[in-house]
């Protein structure tokens, strides 16, 4: 087994020791990043069990907390770069308006006006050395991540929204921990009454664990959040968690799926203080030295993930790709990033992003 030092991914360990880290949060299913995504944003995934890439590039239909959002009067936002994989999400597709670039999230975390909920996604594909893959995703480097991580943190930290904001770092599927933990199997609701025959599954169990810190001034220093305390005596930590949390403190009109219904809400790790903090760093560490060489990564052949994040920017951009020749990470990340800017601006938005000027 192999396994990453405090020191090598200081970014995120040194998070994990000022705020709060979770050791019981599990992914929603023993499945890829799509599907588990689609959990945390709909506490569902529509029977589907694996990255079907047809359904993918028609979308999820189901509704999604931004929905929730909707309903209770507040703004959400989805920030990316490239191509944001909230676009697996059938319903958002036609909400545009909603979808900025990450130099937009500089410029409202500065101004103090950032929406309610404020989905950040990393940059999937490598395009030249200046741009890599921040994702995380093997085999890309673990440290543009932690660059991207710090960023984000420090230009919340610089807003003077600060005291009012909550800052979640997860991951979407198994990896992040060598496990020793039993993977849940009891008591486990199936979200909807729907299942999977390709591959067979039924939903009526949880993934490994994955790392989830997260981060406010109204967290203490140093926090373990281990197993769920209710609702159901067999709750637990899985991204249905974070639907379900956010319905305990904006009171939504009713929950997503069964699944979400039962997750272990999390609001309980901001009640502890009666006043913000005020020793929270304004600046992280250094991010550790390259574990790897990143200077041809942007050569890498397109993986899984990468190829139904394009076939996403094809359905949309009405084109097929197999009228493409597309080789590598550069190619299909500009491809995708030109087929989004292109459906965003028939749609009247503008988006102001270096990439798209490559």
């Amino acid at each position: 087994m192999a396994a990453w030092s405090a020191e090598k991914l200081p970014i995120l360990s040194t998070l994990a020791t000022e705020f709060a880290v979770f050791d019981h949060w599990h992914a929603s299913i023993p499945g890829p990043t799509e599907v588990n995504r689609a959990f945390l944003l709909s506490a569902t995934s529509d029977g589907i069990a694996d990255g079907t890439p047809e359904v993918l590039a028609e979308g999820f239909p189901q509704k999604t907390n931004f929905q929730q959002f909707d309903e209770v009067g507040k703004e959400w936002g989805v920030f990316f770069e490239l191509l944001p994989s909230a676009l697996f999400m059938r319903q958002l597709r036609t909400r545009i308006e909603n979808f900025h670039s990450l130099l937009d999230f500089e410029l409202v975390c500065q101004s103090g006006s950032l929406p309610t909920y404020s989905y950040v996604e990393p940059r999937w594909y490598s395009v030249t050395d200046e741009f890599p893959a921040n994702d995380q995703h093997p085999s890309h480097s673990v440290v543009e991540g932690e660059k991207l991580i710090k960023w984000v943190y420090e230009t919340v930290r610089a807003s003077p929204a600060w005291n009012e904001t909550a800052l979640i770092i997860m991951y979407d599927e198994h990896g992040g921990y060598f496990d020793h933990v039993p993977t849940p199997l009891n008591g486990i609701p199936n979200p909807d009454g729907k299942v999977s025959l390709d591959p067979p599954f039924n939903f009526r169990r949880l993934g490994l664990r994955v790392p989830v810190v997260v981060v406010s001034p109204w967290v203490d220093k140093n926090v373990i959040v281990s197993q769920a305390k209710g609702p159901t005596p067999t709750s637990h930590y899985e991204h249905s968690s974070i639907a379900a949390t956010f319905n305990k403190i904006f009171g939504f009109p009713d929950y997503l799926t069964d699944r979400d219904r039962w997750a272990g809400t999390f609001e309980h790790v901001f009640l502890n203080r009666t006043e913000p903090r005020t020793d929270c760093p304004m600046k992280l560490p250094p991010v550790a030295a390259p574990t790897k060489r990143i200077d041809l990564e942007h050569t890498q052949p397109l993986n899984d993930l990468q190829v139904n994040l394009l076939r996403v920017a094809a359905e949309l951009g009405g084109v097929d790709l197999n009228d493409y020749s597309i080789e590598n990470e550069r190619e299909g990340g500009l491809l995708a990033g030109k087929l989004i800017s292109e459906y965003f601006r028939s749609h009247g938005k503008i988006l102001d992003r270096e990439l798209l000027k490559l």
